[in-house]
């Protein structure tokens, strides 16, 4: 640009002494030596009109002008007799653009990026623009570890003025950390420290994670964790001396080395408490998670400030300031802390604004708020009320900001902002075994329907074992205290004759039904429901002899009257991506007098989150099931529990497990436990996504009861394996492999099992 700049001062100045000639007024102008700019395009720059009287300063400018447009490489101006003549010489014009070799980047993003560097096809070639696109070119490269990068631009002229540019790009390999060597470290070993560090030599992931590729962002966080371990271990005055970042001369190897000074551990000597006390100070107190005594831990420090500002908060104070100040003793190598308290004024929310919400209503997410307008501002309300909106289930992402009320010095408004997601959804369930081949299932649903927040689930699944036609709906707003309301109506028919692990009968159920929920606090609720259905039962011939006795007991149609009675508590942090806390559901059904049928079944399912670090997460899943009949009743055997397939007992093919007859089929039966452990993290290389969520699993289960004549088919199966859970723009798509650690002969199993819905 400065080149430009001073080649076109040049010519203005030369072009001024060319014109050291007598002022005259212009009769006529003409442009000349224009191809592809038009003549109208010249004039509007042209700062000299007809009728103009032309001198050495105008002459001047217009030059200047037509320069700076850019569209010229030269500029002259002639005099005929009145007439001015503009003589330009255009610039050329890009034609076309190619990128050859490139194979790291998509070439259409590496076109983008050269257009947001000023180069583009249909734009005016310049040389200077050229090699700062050549620059960002190489450190796109350089970003992706291509130190060796070479780029070489050729541009070749074409007919009317225009050049062809090309960029032949010969990447060269990627350039590999072959070693990072920390230098001071006495009290921890370097594999401890390096363990810290997401920068690492090539392993066996690394390919896809692209950790063995030095990146100075990653580097400066990988040194602040490096600094947070020794903080949070008493090392007060460690400091990192230096880094050095080196390679190769081949640009291939990159060596890392770290300089640092442990220094002295510290113990914390006392804690004391300053500043306006609008809180108790013995209920501050309790939040601070530092005492006398204690090793020094900048991580307990922090969270003691932030509770001690949350606490503040919860009675209106949103803009407290907490300051831990250190007192050193460094002989005696301990630390006191007082933390200095200034609340700030009382504020309260001036308004609730929603964003996001392209489908859904805004009073759904309204009723979901803890926090009100024209409330005092509580912490802990706001954290709540994100925690509710985001259970709705309707979003991929909650998010909440208390900005303050211009001008205003007690006001404070909350924005929550969505991101909707499907909520409808068509889906299917696929499994594989050598025995059935593939199975599917499916059903229609809509969370939300017409952004109302009410439920619609229509099921038709016409599958070869199960056929369902049903309706159900739900509205969780029934009243405007939060009771629920719903029914359901159903036709089902079971057919086993096809599953090689179940016994053969076959039912043809058809019911209705009505719910009503209560909650009872923020985490708890209650769901009653109320029904009648009548099933009509059908034996295939080599049907055991427990159920042929049913049939002659029962008879083969019967009228039941279900009742089901259901607790459930969700204390999650989030129902996106769950991180900690806990799920629980107790579940009763009981076959009421007056019906043909006298029985209950009682489950309870646990689900329990504990984040381990800040990337695993560890979650336990138990499940307990029970039934029975009373008033001289038995629990009928279409309603006996089952386990094995991918919502219990993995690597085990579909209610395969427990008590089976002769002809080695499943009974299913009235006791069922099933446990699972599961190590969740985020997919390598995709941290940031919460579309995807691997994990290591171990399951293990089975059922129990009366009637099957191999025992030993009743005891626990374990198998383990892993599993994908993605959120993929057609549906989710949940996939596991697993293997059976404990099979016996005669289990029928299925290892690769996956899920996949169709989202609108």
């Amino acid at each position: 640009m400065k080149v430009r700049t001073l080649v076109a001062l040049v010519s203005v100045f030369c072009a001024s002494i060319s014109w050291a000639r007598e002022p005259f007024v212009v009769k006529d102008i003409r442009i000349e030596g224009i191809q592809r700019t038009e003549a109208g395009t010249v004039f509007s720059y042209l700062p000299v009109k007809v009728g103009d009287t032309l001198d050495d300063e105008k002459a001047a400018a217009a030059i200047k002008a037509l320069y700076a447009t850019g569209f010229f490489k030269d500029v002259r101006l002639e005099s005929e007799n009145g007439v001015l003549l503009v003589v330009v010489e255009e610039r050329p014009a890009i034609a076309q653009i190619s990128i050859v070799g490139a194979k790291e980047f998509e070439k259409d993003k590496l076109k983008e990026g050269l257009k947001q560097a000023g180069l583009a096809e249909s734009r005016i070639f310049d040389r200077a623009t050229l090699e700062r696109a050549e620059q960002e070119l190489k450190h796109q490269y350089i970003s992706r570890g291509k130190y060796g990068v070479k780029i070489t631009t050729t541009t070749t002229p074409l007919e009317r003025n225009r050049v062809a540019i090309n960029f032949h790009v010969d990447e060269g390999k990627t350039a590999k950390i072959r070693k990072i060597n920390i230098i001071g470290n006495k009290e921890f070993p370097e594999k401890e420290l390096l363990s810290a560090f997401v920068l690492r030599t090539p392993g066996l992931l690394t390919w896809f994670t692209k950790e063995d590729q030095y990146s100075k962002q990653k580097l400066s966080a990988d040194l602040e964790s490096l600094r947070s371990f020794y903080l949070n271990r008493g090392y007060l005055e460690f400091s990192l001396e230096s880094t050095q970042v080196s390679i190769t001369p081949d640009m291939q190897d990159i060596y890392i080395t770290v300089n640092i000074v442990e220094g002295p551990k510290y113990t914390v000597s006392e804690v004391k408490l300053a500043g306006e006390m609008l809180v108790p100070e013995a209920d501050l107190r309790k939040l601070i998670k530092l005492a006398v005594g204690d090793v020094f831990s900048r991580e307990r420090l922090t969270e003691s400030v932030k509770l001690i500002t949350d606490r503040l908060g919860d009675d209106g104070y949103a803009f407290a300031n907490v300051n831990a100040s250190p007192q050193l003793d460094k002989e005696k190598q301990q630390v006191g802390f007082t933390f200095f308290i200034d609340p700030g004024r009382r504020v309260y929310v001036r308004r609730i604004n929603i964003t996001g919400n392209t489908r859904t209503r805004d009073e759904v997410i309204r009723r979901e708020m803890r926090q009100f307008e024209g409330g005092w501002y509580s912490t802990s309300k706001i954290n709540r009320s994100k925690q509710r909106v985001d259970r709705l289930n309707y979003f991929n992402a909650v998010s909440i900001e208390t900005p303050a009320v211009p001008g205003a010095t007690d006001q404070i408004d909350v924005n929550v902002d969505v991101k909707e997601k499907p909520t409808g959804a068509v889906m299917f369930g696929a499994g594989y075994s050598n025995m059935e081949g593939l199975i599917l299932s499916g059903s229609i649903a809509q969370d939300n329907i017409f952004g109302t927040g009410k439920f619609v689930n229509l099921m038709v699944n016409t599958g070869s074992v199960n056929k369902t036609y049903s309706l159900s709906y739900t509205d969780p707003y029934f009243t405007r205290d939060g009771i629920t309301a719903g029914f359901d109506l159903y036709k089902r028919t079971l057919n086993t004759a096809t599953l090689v692990a179940v016994n053969s009968f076959n039912t043809d159920t058809t019911g209705a039904g009505l719910r009503f929920g209560i909650p009872i606090n923020e985490n708890d609720s209650i769901m009653a429901g109320l029904g009648a259905e009548n099933v009509i039962i059908h034996l295939g011939d080599n049907s055991p002899q427990r159920n042929v006795d049913f049939v002659q007991k029962f008879g083969k149609s019967t009228i039941n009257i279900p009742m089901t009675l259901n607790w459930r508590r969700d204390g999650r942090d989030s129902a996106i991506w769950t991180t900690s806390g806990t799920t629980q559901r107790v579940a009763a059904e009981v076959g009421l007098p007056g019906g043909d049928l006298t029985y209950y079944k009682l489950s309870y399912d646990l689900r329990w989150y504990y984040p381990l670090t800040d990337t695993f997460t560890l979650m336990l899943n138990g499940e307990l099931g029970y039934g029975g009949g009373y008033n001289g009743k038995e629990l009928p055997f279409f309603k006996n529990f089952f386990a094995g397939g991918n919502t219990s007992v993995r690597g085990y093919n579909i209610s395969s497990l427990g008590p089976r007859d002769s002809n080695n089929r499943t009974l299913g039966g009235n006791k069922r436990a099933v446990g699972s452990i599961e190590l969740l993290f985020p997919m390598p290389g995709l941290k940031n996504d919460r579309s995807v969520r691997p994990s290591i699993f171990l399951d293990a289960g089975s059922v129990w009861g009366p009637g099957g004549v191999i025992p030993e088919q009743e005891g626990l199966r374990y198998s383990a394996g892993i599993a994908v859970m993605w959120i993929s723009p057609m549906g989710p798509l949940k996939v596991s492999v697993a293997q059976p650690l404990n099979n016996h002969p005669g289990d029928n199993l299925q290892r690769f099992q996956f899920q996949f819905g169709q989202q609108f």
